[in-house]
This record gives C-alpha cells, structure tokens and sequence, in this order.
C-alpha cells in the first residue's frame, strides 16, 4: 500500500455474503470419490507418521527455548512445510546444532516420502525408500533408520513390488481403477443419456499436482498399467529375478536377472505358437538394449512436460471385463498439440487433456485453459484449493445457454491427502481472518496518497550545492561520490539502496573488502550467521590481515536484521545439545590483535547505506586501478603483505614508535630483525623520517628499562614517628 499510495484496503474472503451470493447462482456439479488406500499402503502410512512423530518430538526437545508451534506433525504433510520451516527457524538457524538441522533434514526426507506413496506408484515408491536403506544414509541421518518402524516401512514397500515367491508383481495404485471407471464406463454413460448416444466432442480435463503424475498417468493410459510398471521397474534399475504369470504376456519384455551374466532375457508364454523362425524366437541382447535406451529417453523427455492431450481408440461397450484395469492401451496421444493450439484440435473422439494446476509454474495456466478448452467434465486427480477456487469462478462466469461442468474429486479416504487439504481449508480462513483483523487496527498516514510533501521520497537523493556563477560562469561543480562494491555483493539490497542515495556504484571483483569508500577506507560486510561461520573457520582473520595491511582504516560491518532477535551474550545457541565458542570473547580477540579495525553494527541495509554516505561527505573517491592492483595476481609480487614475513610484520607493528605511516619504511630499510637492532638512533631517524618516534624506537630496543628510584625521603614506610613534645598533654 505504500509503495503504491494506496489509501484504501478491500477485502473480499469467499465467506463474504456478496461472494457467497454470487457463487451460488451457477455452481458445477461436484461428486467426491473416496477412494480407499490398500492395506500395505495404510500401514506404510502409519509407519511414516510415527517416524515424523518421533523426529519432531526429539526436534523440539532439544530446542526447548525455541518457537515451535507450527511444525507439528499436521503441517508436515502440507504443501507449505517449507515456508512453515523457513519462516519458524530463519532468524534462528545458525544458531541451531548439526543435529537439529540433521532432523529438520529427515523431516523432509519423511514428508517426501508420504507424498510419494500417495501421489506415485509402488515400483517409483520402492526405489525412492531403497535409497535410503543404506550405510551412507544411516551415517548421515538423526537415526529414524534404526528405528522398528522404518524396518517394517522397508519391509511394507518391498511386499507392493513382490509376492510372497519374489516374483515381480507390484500392486496398481488405487485411484487408476477409479480413474478408469470414470473414463470408460460414468463418463460415457451420461454422455449418452444427454446427447442421446453421441460421444464424440466430449471434453475431460484431468488436473494432476506435477509434471511427473502428469507424464504417468499418460503413460498408464496410453501403455495400460502392466506395461507401465515393468517398464518402470527397468527405469529405476530394479532387480527382477522372475515375473508373475499376467507378466509374461507383454510384448519383448526384458529381465534384468540377478547373475554373473545379467543378460536380459524375454519371458514367453507358454501359450504361445512357436515362430517359424528360430531367429526370431529371442530377442537379442543389442536390441534390447535399444530398446530400453528408447523407452528411457521417452520418459525422461515426457516427466518434463505439464500437458498431453488423448483420446480414446474403442468403446468401453467392446472392452472384454471393463471393470478391471485393461493390459492393453485404449487411449492414444493426439500429436497436433505439439505444433497447434488445443482449441484447433479437431477430431470426432473425446478429448481428455491431462494437465497440472500449475502449467511450468504460471499461476493462472489454469484459468487459461479452461476458458480455452471449456471442458464438460473436470477430473481433480489430486487435491488443490485454488484450483478449486479457480473452477468455482469458471462456473460462475459461464453463459445461461453453456452446460453445467461436472467436477470429480478423487481423494484417498483417511489419509495424509485428505488432511492436508483439509489444513488449507483452515489455513485461508485463517490468513483471511488475520487480514481482516489487521485492517481493523490499520492506521493509514494522511500523506499516504503521495499528494503532500510530507510522502517518502522514492527518487535518488542528488544534492545540488548553490552554484556561484561569478565564479567561471558556475561550471564548478562538486564531484559526484563513488563506492567501488564487489560483484558478489549485488545479491544484496546495498548497492540498490546507495545508488539511490546518488551514489555512483563501481562495479569490481576485488579480493580484498566488499565496498572501497574512500582509498583508506574497506568495509567488509558480514551478517550474523556469516559472521560466527568466518569466526570459527579463520576465514575473517585472513580478511582483516589482508584489509589492515592495505588500508588504514579497515572497517568491519556487522548486519543485522532489527525484526529478528540475536545476541551475542551468554548462551547465544538455542539447542541444548549444543555447547558452542563464545563469539563475544573471539570478536575480542579480533580487535585486540587488530586495533584499527573499526567493528560497526547496523540494524538494516537502510542504515548502512546512510552511514557510507556520511563517511563518503568531504572525502577522495577510491582509484579503481589501484583496487584492482592490490587484487590482481599481476602485481602481486609489489604488495606489501606478499614482501614481507607476516609474523615479523605484525612484531614490528606492534612496537612502540611505528605507526601505518612508517611502517612500510621501516619494513623496506630494515632488511631484518637482526639489521634493526644494529641501527644507532641517527640510522632509524633517517629511516622514519621522525626524531620523537626514532628515539621511542630506539629506547625499547636498546634502553634497559628499570623502575624509577623513589628518594628515602619519600618512602613512608610503616608509622611515622613525630618528634619533639607530645602533641597532645594537658595544660596546667
């Protein structure tokens, strides 16, 4: 609002009573299918949700200090974990022990998992689990692999893939049987009862979550289900050491057997003739092989794409058992989508268009196609509440004489699937009831429209100095001031912000500082998790040497963000399992052992751009060739800190009589410790070029010092004895 002089806020939630009105005019037939899980599925469910219940109560038992209301096991499941982990342990994340981050880590291993069981298929989730059953892993992870429930997870996914005699024969996903009645049996049906028996033109939309159920439900429709899943297998390099019977009667399958050879070989079915041709009884190695790389290339090309327009090939009225899942493909892809538009598609079977809600990460892909496609019947494959939203709009914009969309929501009953969407129900009431709350304690400023002076000005900040023009006509003008900011440092807000305050930016990769604001001043910029990182590994101590070697006022900035809390102080680490350096105590040590380095503190990159401009006022703009020498490896062998030894360099700069002045003198002339020492005190003046700090030099080296004598006189030692007549008697 303040960035667009905006006054007034309108808020229009869809418990609006207008909204509520206006949406129940015209609404879409919704039918919602519950779909029930297969009893390894629920008990893989169940599994996974112990293991997230256990990581998160050890999560929050060592971080006991630490808000963590929000990541429970509930928000885990929901499509918001990671903005939910982000915005509860930002502020606080360099500050957390490797084994918070190491559960925080598994919690997401975990929450993909889940999704995987819902979303993907039993081969796809078996060779997801198998990666993780390994020593690689368990030495990585916060130790939910040893627990009794991962055992059974393992034990659960394995049996989807395998019978009881290990032969390959992984169970279907549930919802393909439900996604098949609608397409060969519902759907038709009441096409004809509408259109008296005419199915052709008929438009179905399947909306999925990703490009990669997208790509399988494609290939499950167009391949059939027992096609896909073997082929799958291969994909994810699954051993099969032998197939059940409903497999052996696909086309050239190849077996990957678990021998010395490991030749493919084709399972035939007994059933079958003999070929005439003893060549053609086998398929060969080579041509399997082929044939393999072929099917690969294929599905990796088509998990990247997010829309694939089919159609049907037969009736559901001539497929033998249409109840169960067909062996065969029924459904053909419709190859005009890739070069036309889908609303010139033309042809006189029924389009069924499978797309995500998100087409390549465009948000409003999906009101696009609607509009464009218009389809009769729309397929909620997975759960989405703006995609709802989105078709509720759709219906409610439709004209009198359109037909009234019919919209099937396929959803696992009892699951993961079904909570979370119910949590984003809750969720947009709640971010709605929050909006409307804050709007009702909302103070707007009176300048908020940009009309008065008083607005926040959001031009660059030039200052124009009064030009006198007696003076050569006033073509005298102030020099424009000049920061030179390394290249890395423009993923940040500063160079933004200082180029707004009408400061030229010089854009340079340079290895000594982050910003050159004069050609003595270096400011290397640290935040705060940056800052104990650099404390900890040395790094900051190598970039002050290199800083104070090279310019006289070295200036450490430390940002920090005035929203998020921090200290320094005490326990500066949240986790309890975690006994950390004190940084206080190394930020000490840094300034002792470099005493002009400057340790600045700024709450935002708001101030810092203020406080380079103050240093800038009265002060030379830095040379870039000079930056660029002390950086580049060319002149390396001219810088001092390449001359000379770095311990007996910071030895005589910690003398008494050498300052950043003579140093470089000293260092040049004094060819060694051991040549110093010979110099009388006429030698080291002409050397330094100062008679008060030759002889200061001159004395530590070569003066004995001793302590001052005190007179007898002085010394009071014990009581002091007062002579003559007492002080005190009385007078007669």
């Amino acid at each position: 609002m303040r960035a667009l002089f905006v006054t007034e806020l309108f808020l229009w939630p869809r418990f609006h009573g207008t909204i509520i009105k206006s949406l129940k005019s015209r609404q879409a037939q919704v039918v919602e299918l519950h779909v029930n899980l297969t009893t390894n599925m629920s008990n893989i469910q169940t599994c996974l949700l112990d293991i997230m219940n256990y990581t998160v109560k050890q999560l929050k038992s060592i971080n006991r200090t630490l808000d963590m209301k929000e990541i429970t096991t509930e928000n885990c499941v929901t499509k918001k974990f990671h903005k939910i982990l982000q915005s509860q342990l930002d502020c606080v994340w360099h500050q957390l022990s490797t084994r918070t981050k190491e559960y925080i880590q598994d919690l997401k291993v975990l929450r993909s998992m889940i999704i995987n069981l819902i979303h993907d298929d039993s081969v796809s989730f078996y060779a997801l689990v198998s990666k993780y059953r390994t020593p690689e892993y368990a030495k990585v992870n916060s130790g939910w692999i040893l627990l009794d429930s991962a055992e059974q997870l393992f034990r659960l996914a394995k049996g989807r893939v395998y019978n009881n005699k290990n032969e390959f024969d992984p169970e279907p996903t549930p919802k393909w049987k439900c996604l098949n009645d609608l397409l060969l049996e519902e759907i038709p049906e009441e096409v004809k009862k509408k259109q008296a028996g005419n199915i052709n033109n008929t438009k179905i939309l399947i909306l999925c979550q990703d490009n990669r159920t997208c790509s399988q439900l494609n290939h499950y429709l167009t391949m059939g289900p027992n096609k896909y899943l073997f082929y799958t297998a291969f994909r994810r390099d699954l051993t099969i050491n032998a197939v059940a019977s409903k497999y052996k009667k696909l086309k050239n399958p190849c077996v990957k057997i678990d021998n010395k050879d490991e030749k493919p070989i084709k399972i035939n079915n007994k059933e079958e003739k003999e070929p005439k041709s003893n060549t053609k009884q086998n398929v060969t190695h080579d041509t399997m092989k082929y044939e393999l790389e072929d099917n690969e290339e294929e599905f990796n090309a088509d998990e990247s794409k997010s829309n694939y327009v089919l159609t049907l090939t037969q009736m559901a009225s001539q497929i033998k058992g249409a109840k169960e899942l067909p062996n065969e493909s029924i459904f053909e892809p419709i190859s005009q989508i890739d070069n036309l538009d889908i609303t010139q598609i033309e042809t006189e079977k029924p389009i069924i268009l499978i797309q995500t809600f998100k087409e390549s990460g465009n948000f409003f892909s999906l009101e696009k196609t609607l509009e464009s496609f218009r389809p009769e019947y729309i397929i909620l494959y997975h759960n989405d509440v703006s995609a709802v939203r989105q078709i509720e709009l759709f219906e409610a914009r439709k004209g009198p004489d359109e037909l009234v969309s019919k919209v099937y929501f396929i959803v696992y009953d009892k699951t993961v699937e079904e909570q979370a969407y119910l949590t984003s129900l809750k969720r947009e009431k709640q971010s709605f009831e929050l909006l409307i709350e804050t709007k009702s304690v909302m103070v707007v400023p009176s300048y908020q429209d940009g009309k008065t002076e008083e607005y926040f000005n959001l031009n660059v900040e030039d200052e124009n100095d009064s030009v006198d023009t007696r003076k050569a006509g006033g073509q005298v003008t102030k020099e424009k001031p000049v920061v030179i900011v390394d290249m890395r440092e423009f993923r940040s807000d500063l160079p933004a912000l200082l180029h707004k305050k009408g400061i030229n930016i010089e854009p340079v990769t340079i290895a000594i500082g982050d910003y050159i604001l004069t050609p003595d001043i270096c400011v290397e910029r640290k935040s705060i998790s940056d800052l104990i990182g650099s404390l900890n590994s040395g790094r900051l101590y190598t970039q002050c040497t290199q800083m104070c070697r090279n310019y006289s006022r070295p200036i450490l900035l430390i940002e920090f963000d005035q929203n998020k809390p921090f200290n320094l102080q005490g326990h500066f680490v949240v986790s309890s399992d975690l006994s950390g350096a004190d940084v206080q105590q190394k930020l000490q040590l840094l300034t002792i052992h470099f005493p002009r380095l400057k340790l600045v503190w700024s709450p935002s990159p708001y101030a810092t751009a203020e406080l380079f401009y103050e240093l800038k006022q009265g002060r030379k703009n830095p040379n870039v060739a000079e930056v660029l020498a002390l950086s580049g490896d060319n002149t390396a062998d001219d810088m001092n800190y390449e001359r000379y030894n770095i311990v007996v360099h910071d030895f005589v700069q910690k003398l008494p009589g050498v300052t950043s002045k003579n140093i470089t003198r000293i260092m040049n002339k004094g060819i060694s410790l051991d040549n110093l020492i010979t110099l009388n005190q006429e030698e080291l003046e002409t050397i330094i070029e100062n008679k008060n700090e030759a002889e200061t030099l001159y004395s530590i080296l070569h003066v004995k010092a001793t302590p001052a004598d005190l007179n007898k006189e002085d010394k009071l030692f014990g009581k002091k004895k007062f002579g003559g007549k007492n002080l005190f008697y009385n007078k007669k």
